[in-house]
Order: C-alpha cells, then sequence, then structure tokens
C-alpha cells in the first residue's frame, strides 16, 4: 500500500504544473469565511480542494482521498493540529502540511516545522504567499517521493525477489510485513539458513517510516564476549587498551533507523545479557563514557534455531527471548514450496540478467523440474547462486541439464521427506502431505490419492480446499513402500 501512495504521488507531483487537476488538497478551518477563502484562491489555480469543518470530518475524507497536502487552521493554544498531522500520516505518510493561524509567533512557526510542517503562514492570508507555499511543499513532496521510489528500484536491483511464486505461507508473510512494518513492534525471523531471513528484515525496514534512516546489520555469531558491549554501544577515546578514538556502537549507527540482529541464537550469555538491559531501559552508555543515551532503533532480530526450546533448556535467555517474540515471522524452507521453484527460476534469471548485463536466458522444462526435485539444503540462496553462476558463464539462450553443475546433477537425491513444524495445524500437515506428494512421488491424482489412502473425489477436494490445483507436473519417484488400499474418507 505505501509504495502504491508512492506512486499516485509521484505521478501527481510531477504533472501538477501541467494539470494542477491532479492535486487533491485539503482545507480544515473551523471559521467558515477562511476555508471559503482558502478554498477560493486553490480553486482558481485548477487544484482538487476539498474542506472540513472538524478533525473527524477530516479523518475521514483522508482514509477516503489520497491527499497531498493538508490546509490546517493552527492553534497555538492547542494540540490538534499536530496530532491531527500525525494521524493522517499513519494513513498516508508523503502527505504535507501547511498550519495557519492568526495568533501564532515567530516560536510557534518554528515548533510547527520542526514538528513536521512544512510551513506556517499568518492570518489573514495573503493569496500569493499561499500559491507560492503551496508550489514549493508540491516540488517538495516530489523530490521525496523520487528518492523513495529511486531507493526501492535500487534494493530491488541489490536483492532477488524471494516472494515470487503462490505459496501461501510466502504470501502470509508478505501480508504480515505490509502489516507491522508502519509500526514500531519488535519482530523475531525464525527459518533455516538461506531462507532469505535478512531479505525479511530489509523488507520491513523499507516499507517502515524509518526507511529514510539505516539499516543495520550485524552477526551476532561473530561477535567475541570482551568487544561486545563495544560493538553494541560504541566507546570513548582511552576506555581500553587501543581505544585510540570515540568510535560509534550499533545502536548509535541504527538510531532512527533498523537494527537487524542476525543469528541472535548464537549471541553469547554476556551478550544477551546486554541486550536485555537496553532492550528493557531504552538506553545506554558507551564504554568509558558518562554519558547515557537513548536507544532509538526498531530491533529486527533472526535465527536459525528454535530459541525457545533453547530457553527451556538454558541455553538462551528465557526473558530476552520473549522480549524479542512479540511478532515471529516463520520463514519455509525451499523444500517445503516446491511449486514456487519455476517462477523463482524466471524471476532470478531476469534479476542476474539485468544485473550482469546478458541477454534474457530461459530454463528448459526438464531443468525446472529437475530443481522442483532436488531438496536445496541451502534453499533460496542456493537456488540463486546456482541460477547467477548459470547465467553468467552459459552463453546460450536456453540452459539446458547439461550445463547444469555435474557435482548438483550426481550428489543430491531427490528430497522423499517434509518437516513439520511444532504449532502447525492438522489442515497444515494434510496440505504438505498431499504438496509432497504431488512433487515429488507422482502427478497423477488417482495414483496419489491411491498411496494417500483416500479416494481420488476426496483428494480433488482437499487440493481445492488448500489451493495446491496449480502445482508443476513433475515426473514421479517410486518409493519402497506397497499402496496403501482405497478408503472413503471420514
Amino acid at each position: 500500500m505505501q509504495l502504491l501512495h508512492l506512486w499516485v504521488i509521484h505521478c501527481a507531483v510531477v504533472l501538477w504544473r501541467v494539470d494542477p487537476a491532479k492535486i487533491h488538497i485539503l482545507v480544515l478551518d473551523r471559521d467558515p469565511a477562511a476555508a471559503r477563502t482558502i478554498c477560493k484562491s486553490l480553486d482558481a489555480l485548477g487544484y482538487q480542494v476539498s474542506s472540513a469543518s472538524n478533525e473527524p470530518e477530516a479523518i475521514v475524507l483522508a482514509e477516503q482521498k489520497l491527499f497531498n497536502l493538508v490546509v490546517k487552521s493552527f492553534d497555538a493554544q492547542r494540540i490538534d493540529a499536530i496530532a491531527l498531522m500525525n494521524k493522517i500520516r499513519g494513513i498516508t505518510p508523503d502527505t504535507q502540511f501547511i498550519f495557519v493561524s492568526d495568533k501564532g509567533t515567530i516560536r510557534t512557526a518554528v515548533d510547527s516545522i520542526r514538528q513536521g510542517a512544512f510551513d506556517y503562514l499568518s492570518k489573514p492570508i495573503n493569496a500569493d504567499q499561499l500559491v507560492e507555499s503551496v508550489g514549493k511543499a508540491l516540488d517538495y513532496q516530489a523530490l521525496v517521493a523520487e528518492d523513495q521510489r529511486l531507493r526501492l528500484r535500487l534494493r530491488r536491483r541489490s536483492e532477488p525477489d524471494i516472494f515470487a511464486g503462490n505459496n501461501a505461507a510466502m504470501q502470509e508473510i508478505n501480508q504480515l510485513i505490509r502489516q507491522i512494518a508502519a509500526t514500531e513492534v519488535t519482530v523475531l525471523i525464525e527459518g533455516e539458513s538461506g531462507t532469505g531471513k535478512e531479505i525479511i528484515a530489509r523488507a520491513i525496514h523499507e516499507r517502515s517510516r524509518r526507511s529514510a534512516r539505516p539499516f543495520i546489520a550485524v552477526n551476532c555469531a561473530a561477535l567475541p564476549d570482551n568487544l561486545i558491549e563495544a560493538e553494541f554501544f560504541g566507546h570513548v577515546r582511552g576506555a581500553f587498551t587501543g581505544a585510540i578514538g570515540d568510535r560509534q556502537g550499533r545502536f548509535q549507527l541504527a538510531h532512527g533507523g533498523t537494527l537487524f540482529l542476525d543469528e541472535i541464537g548464537d549471541l553469547s550469555p554476556k551478550g544477551q545479557g546486554d541486550l536485555l538491559r537496553v532492550l528493557e531501559d531504552g538506553i545506554f552508555r558507551p564504554v568509558g563514557s558518562h554519558k547515557v543515551e537513548r536507544a532509538d532503533a526498531r530491533i529486527i532480530a533472526a535465527t536459525n534455531k528454535n530459541l525457545e526450546a533453547d530457553g527451556m533448556n538454558g541455553r538462551f535467555r528465557e526473558d530476552l527471548y520473549y522480549r524479542l517474540n512479540i511478532i515471529t515471522i516463520h520463514v519455509p524452507p525451499l523444500r517445503e514450496r516446491a511449486e514456487d521453484t519455476s517462477t523463482l527460476v524466471k524471476s532470478f534469471a531476469e534479476h542476474f540478467c539485468a544485473k550482469h548485463r546478458r541477454r534474457q536466458k530461459k530454463f528448459s522444462r526438464e531443468v525446472v523440474a529437475f530443481f522442483q526435485t532436488l531438496r536445496w539444503p541451502g534453499n533460496v540462496r542456493q537456488l540463486r547462486n546456482i541460477i547467477e553462476r548459470l547465467v553468467v558463464t552459459i552463453p546460450r539462450n536456453v540452459i539446458e541439464m547439461d550445463d547444469l553443475p555435474a557435482a548438483l546433477v550426481q550428489s543430491t537425491k531427490p528430497d522423499q521427506a517434509f518437516t513439520i513444524q511444532p504449532g502447525m495445524s492438522l489442515a497444515q500437515v494434510e496440505a504438505e502431505l498431499i504438496r509432497q506428494t504431488l512433487l515429488k512421488v507422482t502427478s497423477n491424482r488417482g495414483e496419489a490419492a491411491a498411496r494417500l489412502g483416500i479416494s481420488r473425489r476426496a483428494l480433488q477436494y482437499k487440493i481445492r480446499r488448500y489451493g495446491l490445483d496449480r502445482l508443476p507436473k513433475t515426473r514421479a519417484y517410486k518409493l519402497n513402500a506397497p499402496k496403501a488400499a482405497t478408503r472413503q474418507p471420514m
């Protein structure tokens, strides 16, 4: 949704000098006469102008329409203007505000701009001054919108899309990212190595209100005990031997942005204690300093371990686990989303062809079908690396089985198992069993039904129920087990 807002605003502000009707402005003033004066000046320039006489009415309009600009009456004795600005920006973060007042002072004007307003005008409104301020606000909005779009484009060029495909779990993760990105909630991302946990963390950051600030990643497994405090919180000159100058820590570097704690399960007990303290208190002290600093970084942690089990076994602090485990995202391994393999292959190929300036390449059906049968212990990262290697080294437009690395073809066996995660519902387990049977045993519905011990009709119903009707057809691998007798479902 935020990307849609960016696109709409960008298109509008680029065209605003050519077609002012693309710009939507909301005027909010309790004084009907003053509101009419402002609306009349803006109407004369061709803008689409709406008006409201109170805050609830303005919120309703903001939920119905994307406003480029809000012109709001401001009373220095009230805080409703700032509160309204924050509410509307919670809906559309890029909306600009111009405050107008007949009781303001220079200090009032400075304070309102510091809190996020673009400009402050005094009543009675000078029409020329209003027009100039509106024009500058729209110009500024154009620069901000284009800058964010540019950063989103650059991120896509540097990182392939791991959400390509129709896997229900990945689509749920994508939806959850949209829901939580604009909040400040702490997120714990769980999943095997190579599933794309850092890419998901960056996606949350890029869609958040902190996207203009740094995204700082730290590998907790690589932090030695004697340097953990300095790495997290920084140090001052002379704090210890070798501290020849002040140095910022990760919390300071991530100030206003996002701190990504990768491999949090490998953080030492001392590091866990230091981290818990700053998460609970919201403050920290650089090593050797007497000055306390405020921690202002959103925390996103990632692990390939079961922290809940580690907490019960004493290998990870339970109190830290509960501080991190507010929102948990479990990223499925590639073997559990085999139906996405063909889409991922196409997406990765397009990405790396563009990145390395190669002609567009395709992967043969045989290659894609073979990929769908592999276990992929390195998950999406392994598939991505294979695709990049083949795109760069194979000159032909179509990549065939003979082009695949010998080690991949000879040593990798088809996966005949799938993982059941604690907490999965029976329906999820059933859906995964049917998916893996159709993908890795046989795509023939009759034979699959017989192996699963249900009727063909029951299988067809479950396929539709679980959204498995788009699974690719792959070659069957025989199991060393007799077929189960067909029985009617309960």
